[in-house]
């Protein structure tokens, strides 16, 4: 019924952003950067009109066992807060999470942003039991309290090129982009780009509106976690069973088709 859902991976202070020397008539022009300031691209996306606009689309973000995962709305952080968290967020704002309990870094804090780009398109009610999934792991924590930039941008994965691998529970496959790459459009020949998680050492600083460090508290759809049903129930992590190429019903998160050129 789905789908795997991948992640490109880029690690960086700055980026080239330049063309490879020799490549023929296969040029693409490519509207949006990764490097675009947060909520850039979402907004751009929201001008194509559709099933766009007001959508609130399933995000389900999984940090290592133990750290505790709060989402900033109506002025605050959650305070129920587990390491994994399901809500529905619309495309065009930008969310604000709060990632503490990290293994080893007792005390220390992550405030990573989700900017959703696109949506997907389950089975009528369905909607739940298909997020978007959002995997925090203990390396990109530690990056980001080292000082460094992690961006991750979480792409559907083409099915007429997808591998035929079983994705673990708990566990997403990604793609590490090459410093001279743009991950938006490394994800985008991959497949279909649907969200962009960044990562840092910003933190809300004393004097600062709190607001403005959430991006104003943008609309959040609470979620609850669907229950296990048939062979997904014992399972950790059961949203995604995983599919062969070419199975009927693997196309639903892919129409329409995007547009990022």
């Amino acid at each position: 019924m789905r789908r795997n859902v991948l992640v490109i991976v880029m690690l960086l202070a700055a980026w080239l952003a330049l063309a490879p020397e020799g490549r023929s008539q296969d040029v693409w022009h490519f509207q949006n950067k990764a490097d675009a300031p947060p909520g850039v691209i979402a907004q751009r996306q929201l001008q194509r009109g559709g099933p766009l606009p007001g959508y609130f689309q399933p995000v389900e973000v999984t940090g290592p066992a133990g750290t505790l995962i709060a989402l900033a709305a109506e002025g605050a952080f959650s305070e129920r807060a587990s390491n994994k968290l399901l809500a529905g967020m619309l495309i065009g704002p930008v969310y604000r999470l709060k990632v503490g309990g990290i293994p080893g870094h007792e005390g220390a804090e992550v405030f990573p942003t989700i900017e959703v780009i696109d949506r997907l398109y389950p089975p009528p009610g369905q909607a739940a039991r298909f997020p978007i999934p959002i995997v925090l792991t203990a390396e990109d924590l530690r990056f980001a309290l080292d000082g460094r930039y992690v961006l991750r941008v979480i792409y559907l994965e083409d099915n007429r090129t997808a591998p035929p691998v079983r994705d673990l529970p708990g566990e997403q496959r990604s793609y590490e982009a090459a410093p001279a790459q743009d991950p938006l459009e490394v994800a985008d020949r991959l497949g279909r780009p649907v969200a962009i998680v960044r990562m840092g050492s910003r933190v809300p600083l004393a004097d600062e509106d709190p607001s403005g460090f959430a991006y104003h508290d943008p609309p959040v759809m609470p979620i609850e976690m669907p229950p296990l049903v048939g062979r997904n129930a014992g399972l950790e992590a059961p949203l995604f069973a995983p599919q062969r190429p070419g199975m009927p019903g693997r196309n639903f998160a892919r129409e329409p088709a995007t547009n990022w050129r």
